[in-house]
């Protein structure tokens, strides 16, 4: 198993890694969640895959098992800057406005962290140690493009898991429920306290 931190910069030299993923996001997304969101040619992306981006990908033998996106909540790119901004600037229609207790930060050392899946096809027997090579590999890449801590909407139980594998993840607004019945939360991840 591997895990890349991906970029415009460099995902020319790990062949189809990147289209893969975005191939895994639209399984996770499109295919099993039921998510209206833009694709093409069978892999999902949206407005903030763009060249400010990074994504975590951990992956097999050219599968990809699981991914994270990271965005600078400095981030522009025309009306848009980051997910849970402009969700709570009521940009998106998906996503409630008051998905976060306090206004959404810019600051150069707070990064978002949107589009985290883990594939159905990993088996349970696996399913802890690709979350923990995934988890582990968002915050040693975050913290090398200079962020303090992160912010992310993730399932509503994630924040359990992020402690038993020693990430500072506390909620940081009310659970929200989806179109599709699941249950998210926004958080807050401090990077400090996670040094390896």
């Amino acid at each position: 198993m591997q895990v890349t931190t991906l970029s415009f910069e460099n995902m020319h030299n790990h062949g189809e890694l990147f289209a893969n993923m975005l191939r895994a996001r639209h399984k996770t997304f499109i295919e099993r969640n039921h998510w209206e969101l833009p694709e093409a040619d069978g892999m999902e992306f949206d407005q903030y895959d763009t060249p400010a981006s990074r994504w975590v990908a951990v992956h097999e033998f050219g599968k990809v098992l699981a991914g994270v996106r990271l965005t600078p909540t400095t981030a522009r790119c025309g009306i848009y800057s980051y997910m849970i901004r402009d969700a709570q600037l009521g940009l998106l229609e998906s996503i409630p406005q008051n998905l976060l207790d306090e206004e959404a930060p810019v600051a150069s050392h707070i990064w978002e962290s949107s589009r985290v899946f883990v594939s159905e096809s990993v088996p349970a027997k696996l399913r802890l140690r690709v979350q923990c090579s995934l988890i582990d590999e968002m915050v040693r890449a975050a913290r090398t493009f200079g962020a303090s801590s992160l912010i992310g909407i993730v399932p509503e139980h994630s924040p359990r898991l992020a402690r038993r594998t020693g990430i500072d993840c506390r909620p940081a607004g009310p659970v929200i429920e989806t179109d599709d019945g699941s249950r998210s939360v926004c958080v807050r991840i401090a990077l400090a306290t996670k040094l390896h």
